[in-house]
């Protein structure tokens, strides 16, 4: 598998193969090689429908039926490869050769990388574009970079301060107490707080306990599982109880979340009904509860587990047995690599659960979760003790 975009006799051409076939897209329109100009490009795919986009105008590549997954399991490569001969004679269109020009904002699913000299784990013959200390995005939220004997200087917009043009006015002497993250509220010139776990209040200055998570929405927890190395990977179990009155949201997520290669199994609502998805490294099950199982959103507490035993998947609801699934009988994958982290109720803030799941579930989880329990563990896992922000006591 391979997704390589490159520069093709002044047209930019997206190529990518997820196993089957190889898709080509070329923009219209050429890019400027004059040096002055930059370009803004983006470029991906959703399933095996690609798009691509060269300064505000669009390509999209309708799907036909095939493979919709990237498993790729390689470094990513910005410019060139250390050998040319690394490069799939598919990906390119003539001899491959390597770029010669600037690049800057690289964004990869949501996550922008930093292009300087210590970040990347390795390259060769990459300087500073513009040879000066404002060759990068030094300055944030749209400052002005001018440089300066002693480095740089940033000259902020009206509604942001610091170095580095990072904070709002509007934070710039909050009252969020401990741990606490300040939102900038622009249209009324004010702010409000986001507490950490184990604290509550107008301003997260009040201690709090819990056994019981209440999420109300931009609500996450994120726990770690100290016991990920001594745990059989082939026959995982969670259960936990759960009360909501939506019909859409992520209550859990078991797998790093980072990108699409990650294994995960999930718990969720859609449509106002369970909905269980696992990928365990090749395909995705997606089953959905019948109909019958809708009363999930009537704010009484019901009893979720699930059990994977290689890649036989049983989910009981209420203690009674909804769904039996074997989702992949050649067992080419049977291990679920969820990397020790769950999510609870949602992700890190700014992180969307319509993207990160690539819309499996479409909203954060509004309600409440309480006994979560992993595999066959005696105890209860203590959500308190993990990471999170915006969870109250449901109790």
């Amino acid at each position: 598998d391979f997704l390589c975009i490159s520069l093709v006799n002044g047209f930019i051409q997206l190529r990518y193969n997820l196993g089957d076939k190889t898709v080509i897209l070329q923009t219209f329109q050429k890019v400027h090689t004059n040096g002055n100009t930059w370009h803004s490009l983006t470029a991906g795919r959703a399933g095996n429908e690609g798009y691509l986009d060269l300064d505000g105008i669009n390509i999209t590549q309708k799907a036909s039926p095939g493979m919709n997954a990237l498993d790729t399991h390689t470094d990513f490569f910005v410019g060139g490869v250390s050998s040319l001969n690394l490069v799939n004679s598919m990906a390119v269109e003539n001899e491959p050769t390597s770029f010669t020009g600037c690049i800057r904002e690289i964004v990869i699913n949501n996550r922008e990388l930093k292009l300087t000299v210590t970040d990347p784990k390795g390259g060769a013959n990459v300087g500073d574009c513009d040879g000066t200390v404002c060759g990068y995005t030094v300055c944030k939220n749209n400052g002005t970079c001018q440089v300066e004997n002693s480095g740089f200087s940033c000259s902020c917009p009206q509604e942001w301060i610091g170095s580095a043009c990072e904070q709002s006015i509007h934070c710039s002497q909050n009252r969020c107490g401990s741990q606490a993250l300040c939102i900038p509220q622009p249209t009324s010139f004010s702010f409000i707080c986001v507490c950490a776990l184990g604290w509550s209040g107008k301003y997260c200055d009040s201690k709090i306990k819990f056994f019981i998570a209440k999420f109300i929405g931009n609500s996450y927890i994120k726990y770690t599982d100290p016991y990920y190395g001594k745990r059989d990977l082939q026959y995982s179990r969670i259960s936990l109880n759960f009360t909501t009155n939506q019909t859409e949201g992520l209550i859990v997520w078991m797998g790093k979340g980072e990108d699409e290669d990650n294994d995960f199994l999930a718990i969720g609502l859609a449509n106002g009904t369970l909905k269980v998805v696992i990928n365990l490294g090749e395909r995705i099950s997606v089953p959905l509860i019948h109909s019958k199982y809708s009363t999930c959103c009537d704010e009484r507490w019901h009893f979720v587990t699930v059990v994977q035993n290689q890649t036989c998947i049983k989910v009981y609801l209420d203690e009674e047995l909804i769904l039996f699934e074997d989702i992949d009988p050649q067992r080419k994958y049977t291990a679920l690599n969820y990397g020790g982290i769950c999510y609870f109720g949602g992700f890190e803030i700014g992180r969307k659960v319509n993207i990160v799941t690539t819309g499996l579930f479409q909203k954060e989880f509004i309600g409440k979760i309480k006994d979560v329990v992993l595999f066959q563990d005696s105890k209860k896992i203590q959500l308190m003790e993990a990471e999170g922000y915006n969870v109250y006591n449901g109790n």
